[in-house]
């Protein structure tokens, strides 16, 4: 098994060629604002990272259990998606998955800044396979989300009532330090 800190240095190896490049002509990438984001419009391969570093390749790059990566075909550089075009830090994988395997356009913002330690950091915002005209929005994370929780309708935002957020919270409190110090905390809080 590979941990975290034999991981991110494989990963930053293997991020290393694209400081040079600008993949930014003919990119539609909203901005978001964000200390060096660059639109990126590039071709990549939708894979499974884990299938990439170990050679552990489940069918359909695991179902959406597993983080999914770009292999960039300008520079067969293992990008890494963190994000889609909604607001939420999640939902790479839920809009990547449909892909997997394939041959696609991605056009959204890469955050590349070695002194942050951000290298190859990906947020989709469009996709399409290699060859169609339409683009599809990477926008649909909430509504996997949704139909995989229909327990969890109703108003509000969707992490107020996700099951493992809610279980999280109940076993280890808001800020992940344990029930009594929450308690601690909000008696300091608000006395």
């Amino acid at each position: 098994m590979i941990s975290m800190r034999q991981l991110i240095p494989a990963l930053l190896v293997l991020a290393t060629p694209a400081v040079a490049q600008d993949f930014s002509e003919g990119s539609h990438a909203k901005s978001w604002n964000l200390y060096a984001e660059q639109p990126a419009l590039f071709q990549a391969q939708v894979v499974d990272v884990l299938c990439e570093l170990t050679g552990d390749c489940p069918e359909n790059c695991g179902g959406g259990d597993r983080q999914l990566g770009l292999v960039r075909a300008a520079d067969d550089v293992l990008v890494l998606p963190n994000k889609n075009s909604q607001a939420a830090f999640n939902g790479a994988v839920a809009e990547l998955l449909p892909f997997c395997g394939a041959e696609v356009e991605v056009d959204g913002l890469l955050i590349d800044d070695p002194d942050l330690g951000a290298v190859n950091i990906y947020q989709v915002q469009l996709i399409r396979k290699v060859g169609d005209a339409e683009w599809t929005k990477a926008d649909s994370w909430t509504k996997v989300w949704a139909e995989k929780n229909p327990e969890a309708a109703g108003k509000g935002p969707w992490y107020r009532r996700d099951p493992r957020v809610k279980a999280a919270i109940a076993k280890d409190g808001y800020f992940g330090l344990g029930l009594e110090t929450d308690k601690d905390i909000k008696e300091l809080l608000f006395e």
